[in-house]
Protein backbone atom coordinates (compact mmCIF):
# COMPACT_ATOMS: atom_id res chain seq x y z
CA UNK A 1 0.00 0.00 0.00
CA UNK A 2 1.85 3.47 -0.65
CA UNK A 3 2.27 5.87 1.49
CA UNK A 4 -0.13 8.91 1.25
CA UNK A 5 2.03 10.86 3.91
CA UNK A 6 5.09 11.02 2.10
CA UNK A 7 5.86 14.20 0.78
CA UNK A 8 5.54 14.53 -3.38
CA UNK A 9 8.70 15.87 -4.82
CA UNK A 10 9.01 19.47 -5.94
CA UNK A 11 8.05 20.05 -9.86
CA UNK A 12 12.07 21.80 -9.61
CA UNK A 13 13.65 18.11 -7.77
CA UNK A 14 11.48 16.74 -11.03
CA UNK A 15 12.78 18.42 -13.64
CA UNK A 16 16.65 18.02 -12.10
CA UNK A 17 16.10 14.46 -11.86
CA UNK A 18 15.13 14.34 -15.57
CA UNK A 19 18.63 16.13 -16.23
CA UNK A 20 20.16 14.15 -14.15
CA UNK A 21 19.01 10.49 -15.38
CA UNK A 22 19.73 11.52 -18.68
CA UNK A 23 23.22 12.53 -18.30
CA UNK A 24 24.17 9.68 -16.17
CA UNK A 25 27.46 7.80 -17.55
CA UNK A 26 26.56 4.62 -19.44
CA UNK A 27 23.13 5.94 -20.12
CA UNK A 28 21.32 5.03 -23.52
CA UNK A 29 20.76 7.99 -25.85
CA UNK A 30 17.71 8.05 -24.09
CA UNK A 31 15.83 7.35 -21.15
CA UNK A 32 12.14 7.08 -20.71
CA UNK A 33 10.07 8.63 -18.15
CA UNK A 34 9.65 5.43 -15.99
CA UNK A 35 13.38 5.69 -15.72
CA UNK A 36 13.15 9.00 -14.12
CA UNK A 37 10.04 8.17 -11.82
CA UNK A 38 12.02 5.03 -10.68
CA UNK A 39 14.56 7.20 -9.73
CA UNK A 40 12.98 9.81 -7.62
CA UNK A 41 10.06 7.93 -6.10
CA UNK A 42 11.24 4.94 -3.35
CA UNK A 43 8.98 1.78 -3.98
CA UNK A 44 5.66 1.18 -5.80
CA UNK A 45 4.76 4.81 -5.48
CA UNK A 46 6.99 5.83 -8.89
CA UNK A 47 3.79 5.22 -11.46
CA UNK A 48 2.26 8.32 -9.40
CA UNK A 49 4.63 10.83 -10.54
CA UNK A 50 4.83 10.22 -14.30
CA UNK A 51 2.21 13.33 -14.94
CA UNK A 52 4.73 14.98 -12.95
CA UNK A 53 8.06 13.66 -15.26
CA UNK A 54 5.83 14.61 -18.67
CA UNK A 55 5.41 17.98 -17.31
CA UNK A 56 9.08 18.70 -16.67
CA UNK A 57 10.40 16.99 -19.56
CA UNK A 58 7.49 18.92 -21.61
CA UNK A 59 8.87 22.57 -19.81
CA UNK A 60 13.02 21.44 -20.53
CA UNK A 61 11.84 20.79 -24.11
CA UNK A 62 10.68 23.99 -24.78
CA UNK A 63 13.44 25.74 -22.91
CA UNK A 64 15.80 23.99 -25.37
CA UNK A 65 17.57 21.66 -22.60
CA UNK A 66 16.09 18.49 -23.74
CA UNK A 67 15.08 16.68 -26.70
CA UNK A 68 11.57 14.56 -26.53
CA UNK A 69 11.78 11.49 -28.90
CA UNK A 70 9.17 9.24 -30.06
CA UNK A 71 9.90 6.48 -32.37
CA UNK A 72 12.84 7.13 -32.42
CA UNK A 73 12.87 10.54 -33.86
CA UNK A 74 12.89 14.18 -32.02
CA UNK A 75 9.13 15.84 -31.84
CA UNK A 76 8.23 19.29 -31.18
CA UNK A 77 7.13 19.50 -27.52
CA UNK A 78 3.96 20.67 -28.42
CA UNK A 79 2.59 17.24 -30.43
CA UNK A 80 3.62 15.41 -27.71
CA UNK A 81 1.32 11.82 -27.94
CA UNK A 82 1.73 8.86 -26.61
CA UNK A 83 5.36 6.76 -25.63
CA UNK A 84 8.32 9.16 -25.42
CA UNK A 85 11.63 9.07 -24.59
CA UNK A 86 14.11 11.64 -23.20
CA UNK A 87 17.73 12.97 -23.93
CA UNK A 88 20.19 15.71 -24.08
CA UNK A 89 20.29 17.95 -26.91
CA UNK A 90 23.07 17.06 -29.39
CA UNK A 91 26.33 19.14 -28.01
CA UNK A 92 27.82 21.79 -30.48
Amino acid sequence: MPDDSAPRPSEEAVEEAILTVASLPGAAKTVTPEDVARSVAAGPDWQSLLPSVRRGALRLAQAGRLVLYRKGKPVDPSDLRGVYRLGLPPEG
